[in-house]
């Protein structure tokens, strides 16, 4: 069995919370969030009803062998224009290296084919040079910087905008899914 068919996206439920407030409370997974305090268990349970209810808001848990390994959600849909927001993290840090390339693409895939949003945004902290490299492979082209726009580390941080197109991903898909398929996990 390929890699790909070993992986998928499933919904968050509510047996998902505790797992993924761990993986959000882990140093590694938020000094790279705009937001970087350690989130109580009552905040991450208000924050699974609100996105309960938001329609425009997609939460997605990415599983490798049925193990859960990362969180992908897309914010601020906006169905009328086409677009929207994209953040993810791998929460396992156990996990094999190249997890992130595979669960970004069928989160990409999953936004543009079954969604039928035409534009994937993102927001990164300009010292994540780590993820504005995989945004890059993934295809992603730089569209602005927001400067100044986060207090990080007792400074003010810039914030560089990235996106997506479909159109660009239709001509990137396959070179994607090469690499992936290519990945020995």
């Amino acid at each position: 069995m390929n890699l790909l068919e070993r992986a998928r996206l499933k919904d968050i439920n509510s047996s998902h919370l505790e797992m993924v407030l761990n993986w959000r409370n882990q140093e590694h997974v938020r000094s790279a969030m705009f937001h970087d305090r350690v989130i109580s268990l009552e905040e991450h349970k208000k924050w699974f009803d609100r996105v309960k209810k938001d329609q425009t808001t997609i939460v997605k848990v990415f599983y490798l062998d049925n193990v859960p390994i990362g969180v992908v959600n897309f914010t601020n849909i906006d169905f009328d224009n086409g677009k929207c927001f994209w953040g993810f993290y791998i929460g396992d840090q156990s996990a094999p290296k190249g997890l992130g390339t595979l669960m970004g693409y069928l989160a990409i895939n999953f936004i543009f084919e079954e969604v039928n949003i035409r534009k994937l945004c993102a927001e990164i902290i300009q010292s994540n040079e780590r993820s504005i490299r995989y945004h890059e492979r993934l295809g992603f082209r730089k569209e602005g910087v927001l400067k100044e726009h986060v207090l990080k580390n007792n400074q003010y941080a810039d914030v560089i905008l990235m996106a997506l197109f479909h159109k660009q991903w239709k001509e990137q898909k396959s070179k994607i899914q090469h690499m992936v398929e290519g990945m020995r996990i």
